[in-house]
């Protein structure tokens, strides 16, 4: 399956399920003092967890245009060094407001990742919330319960408060969450080593591809929890993890998401891209991942500047410039030269970038 197929058969999924398909919000946020960026696909719903506003539907499904190069959670040096760290990613997310809560959303992702994807049983685990004494908050016996008929024990791992306990900053929404990890190892490196004990442990062959958050309390500046009125589902998928997954490769670069935009800076650089961890390799992945950030960041209404969002924008695009000068022995300016191919990528999904190609090459 291509990316943009995949992309499909989650959407339709889960609008088979009485979910409302929705747009991605844009990539910058004007109205929220609390963040820069869009860096989850729960932003655009944080007054619906919090009861400031009603949802107009119950049940949604989106993919949302995420950054994460500040503040909490923040990649940026990682991105084009490993396999699988990104600057922008595609979140795709299903939701519900008030409505289904753990036992729906555990097992339909389930049914979408065994039985629509075909990812194979035996490669998939679950990590659930072990509680956290300091903020009073107890194991999560439901998730367990219900990854219990789905899974065998030693696929089920329990996490501490960083990994199993969801939260988009200092302050805001938050909640218990159940992660799936998949493990892409060979059989051999499976038979030697038990997958349950390199979950959450940044093995780059074992990764999380899907994160079930359930709402349940709201962070108060001072610290404390408060209950919600009422639980929400708020589930996020990454597209290159899944992508990488279902298109059997080693690392999210290796996908139709990312080879374009890296034989097109073949092209224009005459230099070769062989997957590996010289400087150069890492200067193409580099290049395929930031001109995304950079473009869509730019068609969102958001310029390089010197100051606040601006200027991680301009970091983002100093990293590229630098990378391909340096390496690519590329002297001249490049990345405007990507981005016609990268609108027609996304033209479907991002109509954005296309509109206003000449102004975001300029």
């Amino acid at each position: 399956m291509t990316a943009t197929e995949i992309r499909n058969k989650f959407l339709r999924f889960f609008e088979e399920k009485g979910h409302q398909i929705v747009a991605s919000a844009p990539i910058v946020l004007k109205d929220d003092p609390t963040l820069l960026f869009t860096n989850a696909g729960m932003n655009q719903f944080k007054d619906y967890f919090l009861g400031n506003k009603q949802a107009n539907y119950k049940r949604v499904v989106d993919t949302q245009k995420c950054l994460r190069v500040s503040g909490k959670h923040n990649d940026l040096e990682e991105v084009g060094v490993d396999t699988y760290h990104h600057t922008m990613f595609e979140m795709l997310g299903n939701w519900s407001f008030g409505d289904y809560f753990k036992e729906e959303a555990i097992t339909w992702s389930w049914e979408l990742l065994t039985e629509v994807y075909g990812i194979p049983k035996d490669r998939l685990y679950a990590s659930v919330f072990e509680g956290d004494e300091k903020d009073n908050l107890p194991p999560s016996t439901v998730a367990l319960k219900i990854w219990k008929t789905l899974l065998p024990d030693n696929h089920i791992v329990f996490g501490n408060k960083k990994d199993n306990f969801w939260e988009m900053g200092d302050t805001g929404p938050c909640g218990p969450c159940s992660e799936i990890h998949v493990d892409c190892r060979s059989d051999e490196e499976r038979a030697a080593v038990p997958g349950h004990l390199l979950v959450n442990k940044d093995h780059p062959q074992v990764i999380e591809i899907w994160n079930n958050v359930f709402m349940q309390y709201n962070r108060l500046k001072d610290g404390s929890l408060q209950p919600l009125a009422s639980t929400h589902v708020d589930t996020g998928m990454g597209l290159e993890r899944l992508v990488r997954v279902l298109q059997g490769k080693s690392s999210n670069y290796d996908t139709d998401i990312f080879m374009g935009s890296i034989e097109e800076t073949e092209k224009i650089s005459g230099q070769k891209y062989t997957a590996g961890d010289s400087k150069k390799d890492v200067a193409f992945r580099v290049i395929a991942d930031h001109i995304r950030a950079i473009s869509f960041t730019i068609a969102d209404g958001q310029l390089p500047s010197n100051t606040g969002a601006g200027y991680v924008i301009r970091r983002i695009l100093r990293r590229a410039v630098r990378y391909y000068y340096s390496y690519l022995e590329v002297k001249e300016p490049l990345l405007h030269l990507l981005i016609p191919g990268l609108a027609k990528q996304f033209s479907d999904v991002f109509p954005e970038l296309q509109a206003q190609l000449s102004f975001v090459s300029k």
